[in-house]
């Protein structure tokens, strides 16, 4: 009975790293860190084929598909979880904003973003567009900004895949 009991427990807890791991890679590679990706995915692969290869061998073991289910559905979970938590590489932030654009390209360079204002007419007119680079893990706090400052700004968010030379926002030294 703890023999099985293991065996459940090792299927699902395998499937949730395995999964995790994959979520874990597929960044890695779009952000063009290759070589972490292949790294990850030798593990990755060993742990899916040990698992795989438990669950096959004994199919009339209903239980078994379902810790091998409820797995992947939790991997992918944790893995998205450990990818906010990560916060690896760049985003995009542009800001379309009807009447603070100048007050939220000053709040934003005053809290150490570089912020490139693109004049541009859109449906209702003259409008400026504010475009960051900025890391991943300060998202939080520019999206604090832009809703403390315009709530209604338009927002949009991309994916940068690699970003060379620009204007980051410096992390402060612990002293």
């Amino acid at each position: 009975m703890v023999s099985l009991l293991f065996g459940y427990l090792f299927i699902f807890g395998a499937r949730i790293l395995d999964v995790s791991m994959g979520t874990i890679r597929m960044l890695m590679l779009m952000r063009g860190q290759k070589y972490y990706a292949a790294f990850i995915g030798f593990f990755e692969v060993i742990i899916f084929i040990v698992v795989l290869g438990i669950v096959v061998n004994e199919l009339e073991n209903p239980i078994n598909l379902i810790m091998y289910g409820l797995g992947f559905a939790t991997g992918n979970i944790v893995g998205g979880w450990l990818e906010e938590k990560l916060a690896v590489g760049f985003l995009n932030v542009q800001i379309i904003s009807k009447n603070h654009s100048k007050t939220l390209t000053e709040v934003l360079r005053e809290s150490g973003y570089g912020v490139t204002v693109i004049d541009s007419h859109g449906w209702e007119g003259e409008r400026d567009i504010l475009n960051l680079q900025i890391k991943r893990k300060d998202l939080a706090d520019v999206q604090k900004i832009i809703a403390s400052t315009d709530a209604n700004a338009y927002v949009t968010i991309f994916d940068t895949r690699k970003a060379l030379g620009g204007y980051f926002k410096q992390q402060s030294k612990k002293k």
